[in-house]
Order: structure tokens, then sequence, then C-alpha cells
């Protein structure tokens, strides 16, 4: 039987250091656990590699952990807009969504998208009436309300800064969620969700739900979910770049993995890490800022919790 596995990630970056409590360790890494087990159990039952990694991402959107879903932080004029995409390895189908607010979900917005519409990638008003004419319930913003990230907010309100997530951008956490998996069959699949930045402005949009920047799959190579600074990540089509050098190079998940972490992106100035697997179940979390938040599994019985080096 071929390896089936899984891997999650709640975001590249850490909590400025201080900040994170014995406490908050442990809640982290039992919400990333919760995450894990449910997609993984998807993989065990025989489940296909993108329920697995849709049923991973959905624990962690509503997680306030997490920036994601009920974890989303506050945009310039007080709102929540966020953002998610889903890839099938196997048929390269793709759904996205961006600035959409009151959905609970995105990522299960992302995938109405991919398998109801004709379309790839919806955004706005337009995503938000395609969400309405599929009866989603639209949540009020009490739902997204978490009083840590209003506080970060209110810091740097009326300003021109902006956060990616916790703090300054060198010594900060990339508030983004993703999850990749091989199932049993070997197919694979990628799916990538975020709020954004703190007090972002003129609907901002990174690499998250762009097909090819922070999401990709192909049974050809590898699944890829990103997690980093996302103008830089658009601009090195970092998720594409590690199957493209998987293809076109012959190389591993791993050394491709890294080759674009450790160099082609931080050549461009970015900083942030990514999870991949390939159709063999190989799993690679490299990342090259001072922790990652991430998990992985695989039917070898190898499993990893971890959030530092």
């Amino acid at each position: 039987m071929k390896t089936y596995a899984i891997a999650i990630h709640g975001g590249a970056g850490t909590l400025v250091k201080g900040m994170m409590t014995p406490e908050l360790e442990t809640r982290y890494k039992k919400d990333l656990k919760l995450a894990l087990e449910a997609g993984y159990s998807v993989l065990e039952k025989n489940g296909t590699a993108i329920d697995a990694v849709e049923t991973a991402v959905k624990i962690l959107e509503d997680s306030p952990l997490f920036n994601a879903g009920k974890g989303a932080v506050f945009t310039a004029n007080g709102s929540h807009e966020m953002d998610a995409s889903i890839m099938d390895g196997n048929t390269l189908n793709a759904g996205g969504v961006s600035l959409v607010s009151g959905i609970k979900n995105p990522i299960s917005l992302a995938r109405d998208v991919m398998e109801k519409s004709e379309h790839v990638f919806l955004a706005g008003e337009g995503a938000m009436t395609f969400a309405q004419e599929l009866n989603y319930t639209i949540e009020d913003a009490d739902y997204f309300y978490d009083e840590f990230r209003h506080q970060q907010w209110l810091e740097i309100k009326d300003t021109d800064a902006f956060q990616l997530d916790h703090s300054t951008k060198k010594d900060a956490k990339f508030g983004t969620v993703g999850a990749v998996a091989c199932d049993q069959n070997g197919d694979i699949a990628a799916a990538t969700s975020t709020g954004g930045m703190t007090n972002k402005k003129w609907g901002r949009v990174g690499d998250s739900p762009m097909i090819g920047a922070g999401n990709y799959a192909n049974n050809k190579t590898c699944a890829v979910s990103c997690t980093g600074s996302g103008e830089f990540f658009i601009r090195g089509v970092v998720a594409y770049d590690v199957a493209c050098l998987m293809e076109h190079k012959g190389w591993s998940v791993k050394k491709a993995s890294e080759e674009v972490i450790h160099h082609r992106i931080m050549e461009l100035g970015g900083d942030g890490g990514l999870i991949a697997v390939d159709r063999e179940g190989r799993v690679a979390m490299p990342f090259n800022t001072e922790g990652m938040y991430r998990a992985s599994k695989t039917s070898d019985g190898e499993e990893i919790i971890a959030i530092y080096k």
C-alpha cells in the first residue's frame, strides 16, 4: 500500500519572544493536533486528499489562534477580509476566493467555486453573491471579534502601518493556515486560507488565494501551501516554483522546497515557509523564519507537531 500523509501549517514566523507563554504554546499545539488528526482520519478511512485538506483547514479557521476564519485580523476600516484557495492535484481543478466577509469557512467557499462554478477565482461582491446563492450563513462581525486582534489593530489604526499578524515585519508571524495531503490512491491536494494583514487597505490581496503563488497541487509533482510575506511569494510564484523544480530538474520534494525557501525567495527579500507533499507521501516543511506552526503525520507512523526550529 502507498504511504499516505498530511501536513498542516498555522503560519510562519512565531509570536514575539516573551509573548509566547507555555500555556499559549500548549493551546497552539492542541489546535494543530486537532486539525492534523481530523485530516489524517479522512485519509485513514480511504477518503480523498481534497476532503482531507478541507477538513483540516476548516478546524484551523475555527480557531481564534490563527489568522484565518474566526481569527482573521482587522483591516484599516475595522472589518475582516478573508482569502482562500484549494487545488486538486489529480484533475488540476482549483478554486479561490478573495476579499470575502462573514464567511465562517472561506476554504469551503473556495471549494464550491472549484466544483459549482465555471470559474477558478471569485473576489469581493461577486464571491459574496455566489456564497448567498449557495445559502451560506453570513456571520455577524461579533463572530470574528478577538480582543488580542482588536488591540493589535488599535495600536496602528489611522496610520499607514500594517502588520503581518503578530508583530513588526521582520519578527512576525505570517497569518495563514494551510494543509497538503496524499491519499491512498496517490492523489494529492492543497488548501490555504488567511485573514490577511492587520490594517490592510485598498483591498490588498496576498498569495494565499492565488493558484501557483500560495497554493498549488499537481499529481506529477507535489502539493504546496505557503505562508509568508505574500508580496514576495506572488513575485516568486513560490508554490509553482517548487513543482517546477521537481518536474524539470527531477528534484525531490525536500530539495525543491528547501531551494525555494532558503535561496530563491530570500534573494527576492521575502521570508516565510511552506509545506509540501509528493505522491509517495514524502513531506517537506522548510521555513526561513525562527519558527513555523506546523504538523505532519504519515501512515508510516511518523508524527510531528512543532513551532520552533
